[in-house]
């Protein structure tokens, strides 16, 4: 009583009621990929809401400090106050090792999660008019959150940390001309400076925080006056949004998403260990760890300083070193050319209308082409950020791993992004709708004459009259019961579009009455068995007999491995107990 009287009287100031109707009426798609930009958001609240509490226990300066805590080994030890507070947030801190590793893994998953939303937006041309403002949002936010996971990392002035922090002032002193400048003016002086840290715990918790959550309003902004784009599908046209409304279903949908990000996080920073910087040692200038590999967001950066030649050249008398190209270049020319791709686009397409319906990927064998072979460009880069741990477990010289990866990196992207364009060309000029349904004929067809085709729904008149590709073209109305409650869907073929209703019913009288009043022109209803397995084509038989042979190889190598352990270990034995024999050092 009391909740609803103070409700209606802001709302009889504020006149909230229509607003809230409106927002509430909401619809948004129900496919899963749009949940990979609400995965970076939730990643997003958790480093919110874990990193205010480090900031009550963690001291931001490179002051000397002794730590006297639970960890025995450092007990007494002169550090920092950065690394002496992070290892008593880990030991000596209620839950605190529990929060500051959740921190990272959060961390992770949120660059993780805006380079995937990223992938399906490039991949199915979500960046075009009216969503350019957006894609650039986006992209700046990707720059942002690889700052701020960088500077995070670097906080506890750890060994590891300090290494990397090291490679980037080198970066920057390699810049020609302004290079001496710029790290005079990002890292305070001579590295390392005592104001290294507390400029980078500014950074991390106010400014760059402060602007993300600028760039995320903005981004939910325009996405709420834009509406959301969608799939083609019935019913979808480019002036409407067909799927879930806010409230209940939508809203419902993802809360339990929020609480599984939630979870997740807190399972992996109970559970798995992460950045143990008590095992690293406190940060000193002229030690180093090995192997030393950072976070995968920043890996494709280290990897293409190690697989970059010791080149340098002098240009009007300015030195320009090695580390400038693949350190300084590299980065800048990627995020050029993300800013500008919805543009470079439209002046080669002159496209101007507005796109509400999404491609597939496989309408744009161009664009999937040159996205797979830069992902596997990249790909290689982070490989190359462990190549000396690669080395180790294979036991081969470094300079062979190295001398391999750079052949990887130059040759690997254009079979890559070859394969990818051919693979969607076919898709779009044979018969498979699915991509283990693939022969070697809609290859060859692909690869030997210019593609002329459409999608499907664009060109009928190769189907047979009333038959589509996927069996029956006549739509449909399935029902069928769900414990005590009767569900419907809507389906355009055997394997065609299908549109599943979001709210169960009591009966099949009320579920036919609300399919034949969201879809009145579709009289066919019907209560479908088990759905029949599709035939497995000649593409997933094939992987599925490599498969079966893998694993069967592999079985036979760990018994042979396992035979011959066995021997040397009775030999040892043997060896042992004969007198006079050689003796192992127990």
């Amino acid at each position: 009583m009391i909740v609803d009287r103070l409700v209606r009287a802001v709302d009889d100031r504020l006149r909230l009621s229509p607003v809230a109707r409106r927002a509430l009426a909401k619809v948004f798609p129900d496919h899963w990929s749009f949940m990979l930009g609400e995965i970076a958001l939730y990643a997003f609240v958790a480093l919110i809401l874990t990193g205010v509490y480090l900031t009550f226990f963690f001291d931001a300066s490179s002051a000397d400090r002794v730590y006297q805590g639970d960890y025995a080994p450092l007990d007494g030890a002169t550090t920092s106050a950065a690394y002496a507070s992070t290892v008593e947030l880990s030991y000596d801190v209620r839950a605190g090792l529990l929060l500051r590793q959740t921190h990272h893994w959060a961390a992770l998953l949120f660059v993780g999660a805006i380079v995937l939303h990223l992938m399906r937006i490039f991949f199915t041309g979500a960046y075009r008019k009216p969503r350019e403002i957006n894609w650039l949002i986006g992209v700046t936010m990707l720059a942002l959150a690889l700052l701020n996971g960088f500077t995070g990392y670097s906080l506890p002035d750890d060994l590891l940390s300090g290494t990397g922090l090291r490679i980037i002032h080198s970066v920057v002193l390699s810049t020609p001309v302004i290079g001496s400048w710029l790290a005079f003016l990002a890292f305070g002086g001579e590295f390392p400076s005592d104001v290294m840290i507390p400029r980078m715990f500014i950074t991390h918790v106010l400014l760059v925080p402060g602007v993300l959550v600028a760039l995320v309003s903005m981004h939910l902004a325009i996405l709420v006056r834009q509406k959301h784009s969608q799939f083609p599908g019935p019913g979808r046209t480019e002036h409407n949004v067909v799927g879930s409304r806010l409230w209940p279903s939508y809203t419902l949908r993802t809360l339990a998403l929020f609480a599984w990000v939630l979870a997740v996080l807190f399972a992996l920073g109970g559970l798995a260990q992460i950045n143990p910087v008590w095992i690293y040692g406190p940060f000193e200038p002229a030690q180093i760890s090995s192997p030393a590999q950072p976070d995968w967001y920043v890996a494709w950066g280290e990897g293409a300083l190690r697989l970059f030649p010791p080149v340098e050249f002098r240009v009007f008398g300015h030195l320009v070193p090695a580390p400038f190209f693949p350190g300084a270049v590299l980065g800048g020319l990627t995020f050029a050319a993300l800013y500008a791709w919805p543009f470079a686009e439209r002046l080669r397409t002159r496209e101007k209308r507005s796109h509400q319906l999404l491609d597939r990927p496989r309408q744009h064998p161009a664009r999937l082409g040159i996205g797979v072979g830069v992902i596997a460009f990249y790909a290689v880069l982070v490989i190359a950020a462990a190549d000396d741990i690669i080395a180790r477990l294979l036991r081969v010289p470094l300079s062979d791993v190295l001398s391999v990866l750079r052949v990887l990196a130059l040759v690997l992207p254009i079979p890559a992004g070859l394969l990818a364009f051919l693979t969607a060309r076919a898709m779009r000029v044979g018969d498979s709708r699915r991509l283990g349904d693939l022969t070697g004929t809609e290859f060859r067809r692909a690869a030997g004459r210019r593609d002329r085709s459409t999608d499907d729904a664009e060109r009928p008149e190769e189907n047979p009259p009333g038959e589509s590709r996927e069996g029956p073209a006549t739509p449909r109305i399935e029902l069928w019961p769900e414990r005590d409650a009767w569900r419907w869907r809507y389906r355009q073929g055997a394997d065609g579009v299908i549109l599943t209703s979001s709210r169960p019913v009591l009966s099949e009288e009320e579920a036919v009455a609300a399919a034949r009043l969201a879809y009145p022109g579709v009289e066919r209803v019907v209560v479908p068995g088990p759905p029949a397995p599709p035939p497995a084509g000649p593409v997933r038989a094939a992987l599925r007999r490599w498969g079966r042979a893998m694993a069967a190889g592999s079985l036979l190598i760990a018994a042979l491995v396992d035979r011959r352990r066995d021997q040397r270990r009775r030999e040892q034995e043997r060896a042992d107990r004969e007198p006079g024999g050689r003796q192992t050092p127990g």
